[in-house]
């Protein structure tokens, strides 16, 4: 019994193909949350897939109805040992993007595993079913070598993070008796590095929304009517040149972020430099003075998703009566979520662009959140990977990405720990999504530690 021993189980697990054939029925599972009346295909995962591999791990789990009507029910999962241990609260997301069968490479489809090389592709490899199915072993490992986990553990699943997690928040604020825990430590996200384990504490919040330019029904001959009618797209056009400067600093007060405090520039000076990103970053794009890193985890960004006057895959001479266009913003703690859009709507309003509208879109909101890196819970699981790894992992104070984390950080007032097991360059949201296979064992290994030093009486554990 030692910890030696768990981290050999699982690097069994990996070597003889078990974790793989998991990971290769969860994948085939066709989760695609963002298609319509989805739900009856969505159920199998909660029903058939999970609950043989709970079960063998000596949890008990339930389905429990989801508070949105629209939304897909979640599975609850629980080994208790002793109520006098620490919990774990734990969590995942089993649906996924759009498959996008036509357009994966040769050779490669979204609900089939395909190994080439270090590369394993499939939809939901990364994102997220691989990233929850890399923990169940890591807990199984634990198991294995100990005979028990030394600790409490509870399974949240959930099937509609990918459209907004209808009904979480109201679920976590109604079920905190059956979600009480000490601890959130889950996966999802990037990495920095495929090679070198990333912690990370909270996430950026993002909003999206729809600005609209409605001037008339119908389009009219540009001939007998250009410069006679108002072109739509390009008032749009004016008024989101406002929002940003030339190099996307963004020029509306309310959204210019107040808590980049020295604490985080001195967290974010110790991550690599974004040298030989893929794709390169630009370096004169965002706010200046700002390094790379703290534009993306410590500030604010505004992005122009999609836009469209007219026909583009059939433009003809007219000037359109409408334009729109999806836009976001990606914002850290410190901002204020509830004044984003009043203040947009005041500033378009004070350079003259009453004409255009703002429009909420659903499930495009996740509120951002953040953890103090030097919480006493970060820093055991700091000291856990430097363990197992023998290397300091990239400490982040937030994803710069967004995850439904308010549901635990605010409404289960949890210290939430994130440690993700993809990278980058996963291609999640994408054609060819992957996992790296290596990337996944010392994932494995990492989490494998994690869970042993947690039922530890020997290792410091921060209080209950």
């Amino acid at each position: 019994m030692s910890r030696t021993a768990a981290l050999s189980s699982c690097d069994t697990r990996f070597a003889d193909g078990r974790f793989w054939a998991d990971l290769e029925r969860l994948v085939s599972m066709e989760t695609e949350s963002q298609k319509p009346d989805n739900v009856d295909a969505l159920m199998p995962y909660l029903t058939e897939a999970l609950p043989p591999m709970l079960q063998a791990l000596g949890f008990t789990w339930s389905l429990h109805d989801n508070p949105n009507p629209a939304g897909c029910a979640f599975l609850v999962a629980e080994r208790i040992e002793n109520p006098a241990l620490p919990t774990v609260l734990s969590y995942g997301h089993g649906d996924v993007t759009h498959g996008q069968r036509q357009d994966w490479q040769e050779g490669l489809g979204p609900f089939a595993l395909t190994h080439l090389g270090d590369r394993v592709y499939g939809r939901g490899s990364a994102d997220n079913k691989g990233q929850h199915l890399i923990n169940l072993h890591a807990l199984a490992s634990v198991i294995e070598a100990r005979g028990s986990l030394g600790f409490n553990v509870k399974l949240l699943i959930e099937m509609g993070e990918e459209i907004g997690s209808p009904g979480l928040h109201a679920f976590c604020a109604a079920n905190q008796d059956l979600l009480k825990a000490d601890v959130l430590i889950a996966s999802d996200g990037p990495r920095l590095q495929p090679d070198v384990p990333t912690v990370f504490m909270g996430a950026r919040g993002g909003l999206s929304f729809e600005l609209r330019v409605d001037l008339r029904e119908g389009a009219h001959h540009s001939g007998n009517w250009g410069g006679l009618l108002a072109d739509p797209a390009m008032i749009l056009a004016q008024a989101l040149s406002t929002i940003t400067d030339a190099r996307g600093q963004i020029r509306i007060p309310e959204w210019r972020p107040t808590s980049l405090t020295p604490a985080i520039r001195e967290t974010l000076a110790a991550l690599p430099s974004f040298d030989g990103s893929d794709p390169d970053i630009d370096p004169d794009w965002g706010e200046s003075g700002l390094t790379p890193a703290e534009r993306v985890f410590g500030w604010n960004s505004f992005a122009v998703l999609a836009m469209q006057s007219g026909k583009p895959e059939a433009p003809v001479n007219a000037i359109s009566g409408h334009a729109s266009a999806t836009c976001q913003l990606r914002y850290v703690v410190g901002t204020d979520a509830d004044n984003i859009l009043p203040s947009l709507q005041k500033h378009l309003d004070a350079h003259g662009y009453q004409q255009v509208k703002i429009r909420p879109m659903d499930g495009g909101a996740f509120p951002a959140t953040r953890l103090d890196p030097g919480h006493p819970w970060a820093q055991f699981a700091i000291r856990s990977i430097e363990a197992t790894t023998g290397a300091r992992p990239h400490v982040l104070p937030n994803l710069g990405g967004s995850l439904p984390n308010e549901c635990f950080a605010e409404v289960l007032g949890l210290p939430t720990i994130w440690v993700p097991h993809s990278y980058r360059g996963c291609n999640q949201h994408a054609p060819n999504e992957h996992v790296l296979a290596s990337t996944c064992q010392q994932a494995g290994r990492v989490m494998t530690g994690l869970f042993w030093d947690l039922g530890d009486a020997e290792t410091p554990h921060p209080p209950k």
